[in-house]
This record gives structure tokens, sequence and C-alpha cells, in this order.
């Protein structure tokens, strides 16, 4: 088949751009063929594109020769475009339909799709993932990545208005930023150099001469864990501030958790109606409890862990019940958080970090930064890590490094909490996991 090229076509709008009100108007749309249905003397196309869906109706005696003959030739995912005009009917679900004056096939699809794009028929993951850039394509996967569009935006929103500068900090690095063996080794001209597993060290640095900053961008950790929240690549939202402490910093997220849940709730009506999810904008401040009364309130409910250890995932799952949606645990046991995060002055077996859980996830890590040089040193040896490959970042506290307190969220957890998604692969565009490699 010989497709159509553009030329001077132009799009009057997208397919929620048209209503029954535009009656006698003409429109140029394009898109993909989503269904075709042929009742003989009449037949239907439903033209998708990332606003949604809006009906083609074709009069098989009305229309020219060459749309009867262009239509005749469509098959689903053909990508097209249609001039026509705006018919205002009570036959259609959206009270019009458009009938076409010309037709254009731009690219065609294979006859056998591997899944189902009306979404009738489902798929499991695997086979999704496997033929991914088709499974985008169906209207909830577009919903859920606009719900995330519009997450983002508001987060750089709230942040460009908190004063806060966006950054952009190296991906190739000479040493683990956190330690551990959740590592991807990268061979750098012959060196061997490892891929961020977050922003943490340089964004510390950067406090110390712009103040107030943040980045969103990818980090990579070589996880062993394979469950509906863990991803080898993900997207972190990394805060970080000068001359702040942990409290401060945590009021800062719940405004921001706040905020992005309302703008998200005010954008995207529509979306949200398509994933059948609701949400619910936290009153802040959120509840603050400590690593101590965590583990109290476990207690009372048969589960026993014992200090100093993480929270396993099945009491999270029983906290998720007895907290709101969103809570905070303080006062965590030192040596449980990562080298860099303050031990508290009056008690240095616990420290100034926080996590901010939504329900049984984990949405946040953050807390108050160690900015005293022998301190930081005497972590590092604690963690058994060799100060001397920490040695750049080590430099910066000999120029006058200021008290500082971030946090980090996952951005496809936050995600899956606006999108009522229950699985990570699901909010990430291409997932990287232990098991996943492709597309």
């Amino acid at each position: 088949m010989k497709l159509d090229s553009i030329d001077d076509w132009v799009r009057t709008g997208y397919s929620s751009f048209v209503t029954p009100e535009m009656d006698g108007e003409e429109v140029t749309l394009f898109g993909w063929v989503q269904e075709m249905r042929d009742l003989g003397g009449i037949r239907f196309i439903i033209l998708q594109d990332r606003e949604g869906t809006i009906q083609v109706t074709i009069p098989k005696k009305k229309v020219s020769p060459e749309v009867l003959s262009k239509s005749d030739a469509l098959q689903k995912r053909y990508s097209i475009g249609v001039k026509g005009t705006v018919k205002k009917t009570n036959m259609s679900p959206r009270g019009f339909e458009v009938l076409p004056k010309e037709v254009k096939i731009f690219g065609t699809a294979a006859l056998q799709l591997p899944i189902d794009i009306t979404g009738k028929t489902p798929a499991n993951i695997e086979v999704r993932l496997d033929a991914r850039a088709l499974d985008l394509c169906q209207e909830p996967n577009i919903a859920a990545f606009k719900i995330q569009h519009s997450a983002v935006e508001a987060i750089r929103g709230f942040l460009f208005e908190k004063g806060f500068l966006e950054v952009h900090t190296p991906r190739i690095i000479a040493s683990a930023t956190e330690g551990g063996a959740e590592l991807f080794a990268v061979d750098y001209f012959g060196e061997k150099a490892f891929l961020a597993q977050s922003p943490q060290l340089y964004k510390e640095q950067l406090v110390m001469s712009l103040e107030k900053v943040f980045e969103v961008g990818p980090f990579f950790r070589a996880e062993e864990s394979h469950t509906r929240r863990h991803l080898s690549e993900f997207v972190s939202v990394d805060v970080e501030q000068a001359f702040a402490d942990a409290e401060e910093v945590m009021m800062l997220l719940e405004q921001l958790v706040h905020h992005t849940c309302k703008a998200v709730k005010y954008k995207c009506p529509k979306e949200l109606e398509v994933l059948k999810h609701k949400i619910q904008v936290p009153t802040v401040p959120f509840k603050r409890l400590t690593y101590d009364e965590v583990l109290s309130d476990l207690k009372k409910k048969g589960i026993e862990v014992p200090w100093g250890e993480d929270i396993p995932t099945e009491a999270f799952r029983v906290l998720g019940k007895l907290y709101p949606p969103f809570y905070f645990i303080t006062d965590w046991p030192t040596h449980s958080k990562a080298f860099y995060i303050k031990p508290r002055e009056d008690n240095p077996d616990l420290c100034e970090g926080f996590d901010l859980m939504w329900r049984w996830v984990e949405l946040v890590s953050g807390g108050k930064r160690i900015a005293e040089k022998d301190l930081l040193i005497s972590r590092l040896k604690e963690k058994e890590l060799k100060p001397e490959a920490f040695k750049h970042h080590l430099q910066a506290f000999d120029y006058g490094m200021p008290p500082h307190a971030g946090w980090a969220i996952g951005l496809e957890r936050l995600t899956m909490m606006l999108t009522g998604k229950k699985n990570i692969r699901e909010v990430t565009f291409y997932p990287r996991d232990r098991d996943r490699l492709t597309p």
C-alpha cells in the first residue's frame, strides 16, 4: 500500500476539542483506528488520539469513492488523518459524529496485534510489557502517564515557588553514593565506575552555593527484590535545603504532597474517571510517629520487631490499616539509616532520619544530614565504607558546609498512589528490573 503524505494538513484540535456545538464546522483530525464496525450501508471508525476517541461515520452511498476506498483499506491501529464535517446526532455516544470528506493513511499495522488495544480482552502484564509500545496506547495507560505528567508539573511549580533551583547531577560516578551491593558497574574508559544510586552527595555539595536545590531524574539500583514496588531504574524527585533541619523539610514535603494531590484531582478528572480512581487530598500536618511508637503499636497487634531491625513488609501492612494514608516515622535507629543521616545529639543511637509512608509503602526517605567532617568519617567507618573512596565529597566539608536536610520521592511510587495502580511496572514507561531488560 502506498502511504499518504501529510502535506499541508494541520490538526484543528484533539478529539476532546470537538463538541456538538460545532455542528456544520470542518475539522482535521489525526490519530489511530481503535475500532471499526461495518453495518452494511454504513461504516463506523473509532479514531483515537491522546485525548480520547471520536466517531467517524461513513455512509457508503454518500461519501466520495476515494473516501470509501480508503475506509475499505483500514485496519486497527492504522495511523490516519480525517478531514470532515461535524454533525450533531443523538446516535453517537458524545452527541456528534464526523462525516469525512478526505481520509489519509499515514501508517499501517499488523493484522494480528499481540494485545487487544481496546482492553476488552485483558492480557497479563508480561505479554503487555513485551509489546509495550502498543500497550501504552491503551486509554488507561495514557491516563496514568498524563497524571504522572501533571504530578511532575505540580511538583516543579511548587518547588520553584518555594525558591528551589533545579539541578542536574552525574549519572556515572566513581564511588557508591550509599554503599551496599546494589550497584551497576560500568567500564569508564578502562576504569571501573558505577551508575548513580541517587544524587545525594552532589545535592549536598550544591547547597553550599545554591542553598535550595531539587532534581528530577533517573537513578539505578541493582535490586534483587522482585516485588510490585521495586525497580532497577527509577525516577527520583530529590530535594536538599541549606540551613534547615528535618522538621522543616518534613513540613515542605507534606505541603508538596497535599499540593500535588490537589493539582491532579483538579487537572485530571477525566483521567481519574478512566482509571476509576478517586484521589483524597490529604490534610496537613501528617501524623508523626517515632520508631519506638511504631514497634509498640505492632507489639499490641502481636507482631514483635526486635529494636534496631528494619520493619518487615508484613508489619507495614498492619501499620497501613492502623494509621492514616500518610504518616511519618521518625527517630530511626542510627545504624539502620545511611551514613550521611545525622545522629541525634541527645541520643546518638537514634538519628534525625524519617520515612513518609503511604499506607504500607515507603514513599519518601529523608532527614537531616551530617555537616561535620569528622562525624561523617566516623559514620563511614561504622558502615564499613572507606573514607578514601569519598575523598572528593569530604573535601567539600573543608569549604564551609552548612547544616542541611532533604528527602527523595520515588516518582513511580507516587504515581501508583495517584492512579490506584498496584504494580509499579504499570506506571513505568519501560520498566527495568532483575528479570527485564527489554523492550
